[in-house]
């Protein structure tokens, strides 16, 4: 195995989109458990790259994106996964992390090649990032107690379709860094 880092997707969010409502209490049961692995990664050295969507802002400084989130009203959700001096930050226009941005070189560059996926939203762009992963030969783990849903049934079924036919390791998050 060589090396691993952590991917936060989508969790510097104001949650003002569409699905917030639906979104918002499966994210407030992640946070806890995503602030424990970012603070064991980072006491490992693993890389901890966010990955994140621009919300139609088309900024490039993640500062921008993270005072909009922590300025909104569900800055309890955003504030304990505040992005370090040492964390790698990547916008996104999609769903997938890998579509149209820089992430597969920086990667590469850093001699990844195994992604822990966490964030939100199971059903979307963490499935579609696993299935991305896949593709470009990355081994993908996703731990079942860090990703956020916005329709149970449908997380579930993605989770499936991402250890049966993507090959990713689901896990808890506890078996990470202990």
């Amino acid at each position: 195995m060589g090396k691993t880092a952590l991917i936060l997707i989508d969790m510097i969010n104001p949650y003002d989109h569409e699905d917030a409502d639906l979104l918002i209490p499966s994210a407030k049961s992640v946070v806890p458990v995503l602030a424990g692995l970012l603070e064991r990664a980072r006491a490992k050295d693993v890389p901890v790259i966010y990955v994140n969507d621009n919300f139609g802002e088309w900024r490039s400084h993640h500062g921008e994106l993270l005072d909009q989130a922590v300025a909104g009203p569900h800055a309890d959700l955003v504030e304990p996964l505040r992005p370090d001096g040492s964390s790698l930050f990547v916008v996104k226009a999609r769903h997938s992390i890998f579509f149209e941005t820089p992430l597969n070189y920086l990667l590469n560059e850093q001699g990844i090649d195994r992604l822990v996926l966490c964030g939100q939203v199971t059903e979307q762009c963490v499935l579609y990032s696993a299935l991305d992963a896949h593709i470009r030969r990355f081994e993908v783990v996703v731990p079942r107690d860090a990703v956020a849903h916005i329709h149970a049934d449908l997380a579930d079924a993605a989770l499936r379709m991402m250890e049966r036919n993507m090959g990713a390791t689901l896990c808890e998050s506890r078996e990470l860094w202990d």
